[in-house]
């Protein structure tokens, strides 16, 4: 039985993702083009926050801010209680490894590498041994559904299948938070239920902090809160009803 809707978020501890007045500018010519706008967001382990807007309207500048691939021309990004600001490039990249994990769009999967091995290799390149990789690629692969897919490469998996190995892949490195970047927009209505679902399972099951992008309003009442983007400039959460 799901009880993934009576959860609530852990309040106890830093909060796994913390944007304090973020402002992301560019250079445009002979002045600049603002990304993100003051953008202050927190969020909860156990939390599933979607973030939707217009396309153009900052909500990959946001995803990139929050996973440390870009540093903010000026504010915080505080994760899991450590301002990123601060951190070396060596270290920046180590706490990502460590506390960030990245859902994109399309799966990119490695087409000779079984479900398994997608895992795997990056506890490999994490410096784990081997077989506590295999051991846990086991597990996760259970928890997504695709126990019995775990020796299949890529090209034998449906586009759902190939998207909840890339959720797995994404838990490996026992992640604090989440960031998902529309995970629906190559499947069908059904599959992209499940994918939400899958989502809001894996957040309140691994305690974890999650920010979804999507395009599918119609999903929104699955996740707990809703903020709107626009022109960089972001809404405070809004409860949903689920």
């Amino acid at each position: 039985m799901d009880t993934t809707s009576t959860m609530s978020p852990d309040t106890s501890g830093p909060a796994p993702l913390a944007l304090v007045n973020v402002t992301l500018e560019y250079p445009d010519g002979g002045g600049t083009t603002t990304a993100l706008d003051r953008v202050s967001l927190s969020v909860r382990a156990g939390q599933l926050v979607s973030l939707v807007g217009p396309s153009g309207s900052g909500k990959s500048s946001l995803l990139a801010a929050a996973a440390t691939l870009v540093r903010p021309t000026r504010g915080q990004v505080i994760i899991d209680g450590t301002d990123t600001g601060a951190l070396p490039a060596r270290a920046l990249t180590a706490l990502r490894r460590s506390k960030v994990g990245i859902i994109f769009q399309q799966p990119n999967l490695l087409p000779s590498l079984t479900a398994e091995e997608q895992l795997i290799i990056g506890d490999h390149l994490r410096g784990k041994p081997v077989q506590a990789a295999r051991k846990k690629a086991a597990e996760l692969l259970d928890v997504v559904g695709l126990a019995a897919s775990a020796a299949k490469l890529p090209h034998q998996l449906s586009g759902g299948q190939r998207q909840r190995v890339n959720i797995a892949r994404a838990l490996m490195g026992n992640p604090r938070l989440l960031l998902v970047d529309e995970p629906t927009a190559a499947l069908d209505h059904d599959r992209s239920a499940s994918i939400i679902r899958l989502l809001r399972q894996v957040t309140c099951e691994f305690n974890v902090a999650t920010v979804m992008v999507t395009h599918d309003t119609e999903f929104v009442p699955l996740t707990d809160a809703v903020a709107t983007m626009r022109d960089g400039a972001l809404t405070a959460p809004v409860l949903t009803s689920a």
